[in-house]
């Protein structure tokens, strides 16, 4: 995954504050010397910002990492679930089913090459793949960290959680409303029957209630509208 070197241009330029955070992380666990880190954010950064993204943004990456932070007594290795955190969104087709498996291929490349310790590398790219359906095992307190701060946008309040939603209506802009109202409400009642919907207790007691509300109104709202 070498990137090419290239100047930081006026657009890379307000994420300053996140190739920061990155090169921190990085620096930390890197087992072996390696490239410099900020060639690797930006790589990622231009990634989170292709036009065809609405929600999987880097708004979206930085809340994630911000919701991390708040997390981190939870998990076991918050610095491996903040390096998956980067990569969980990395790929992201809308019209394709494997974002998540080809995210993790680009971990397991990148991070080898940053000096990064194969057991750590591979347990980034469990993590990435366990974004697939957010089910951690239990026990699994890095996977529930992450999954955590990766719904977490489920628990807003109605004007955020409605924003949430048009912007992913908006990514899915090419599929027929009758198509996306079936394949949305499915995604919405898997939710709805899992357990918990957030496995931390701080992500339980903040989010919990609010995202049941929330995705039964969506659900509610697409029902209606099919009718």
């Amino acid at each position: 995954m070498v990137p090419t070197p290239q100047p930081p241009s006026a657009a890379a330029l307000p994420h300053g504050a996140l190739r920061a955070r990155w090169r921190e992380t990085v620096e930390r666990v890197r087992s072996a010397p390696g490239p410099d880190p900020d060639r690797y954010a930006d790589d990622l950064l231009a990634r989170w910002s292709e036009p065809q993204r609405r929600y999987h943004t880097v708004a979206h990456l930085t809340a994630v990492l911000d919701h991390l932070d708040a997390l981190a007594p939870h998990a076991d290795d918050i610095d491996t679930v903040r390096l998956a955190a980067w990569f969980h969104d990395a790929v992201y087709r809308p019209d394709r089913s494997e974002n998540e498996e080809r995210s993790a291929h680009l971990a397991e490349r990148a991070l080898p090459e940053l000096g990064i310790d194969a057991a750590r590398t591979a347990d980034v790219a469990r993590l990435v793949r366990l974004t697939t359906d957010h089910d951690p095992q239990p026990g699994d307190r890095d996977g529930e960290t992450l999954c955590d701060a990766d719904l977490a946008v489920l628990g807003g309040t109605p004007e955020a959680y409605a924003a949430y939603a048009a912007a992913v209506r908006a990514e899915y802009g090419f599929v027929p409303d009758d198509a996306f109202r079936e394949g949305r409400a499915a995604v919405l009642r898997q939710l709805l029957g899992l357990p918990r919907l957030f496995r931390t207790p701080l992500g339980h007691d903040r989010w919990e209630l609010l995202a049941r509300r929330n995705l039964t109104t969506e659900l509610e709202l697409l029902t209606t509208a099919a009718g």
